[in-house]
């Protein structure tokens, strides 16, 4: 019969399938998204040099104590200001945005405005 497949497992069909044509470089990395039901993680990532120049999540200091749950919108707009405001420490202004398979929706899209707001391009 048929394998039931799991909302996690198509999610990471549809990130690979994104994967493949979208990429990180030196000049424009990429802002890479990944949520759980308690917390939302983001990095900005160079895939030329294979390494992570910057990263923020809901479970540091800054947003956890400004919001009462970590896992809803609010605490993502603060995870998406918070990644661009470190972005712009370090001189990254624009990147490819990479929504690790998500719909672009409720807490991805409030990271992403969250993002914009705070100074990042894409």
């Amino acid at each position: 019969m048929f394998k039931k497949v799991s909302k996690n497992e198509t999610r990471l069909q549809r990130h690979k399938r994104v994967r493949k044509k979208i990429s990180g470089t030196p000049e424009r990395p990429r802002l890479n998204v990944f949520r759980s039901n308690n917390n939302i993680y983001a990095q900005i990532i160079d895939d030329v040099n294979r390494c992570t120049l910057v990263s923020a999540s809901s479970l540091e200091s800054e947003v956890k104590d400004s919001v009462k749950h970590t896992g809803n919108k609010e605490a993502a707009r603060l995870v998406g200001k918070l990644v661009a405001k470190k972005a712009l420490d370090k001189g990254i202004k624009e990147v490819v945005f990479d929504r690790g398979g998500y719909i672009y929706h409720g807490r991805v899209k409030e990271l992403a405005e969250g993002a914009r707001e705070g100074g990042l391009e894409f």
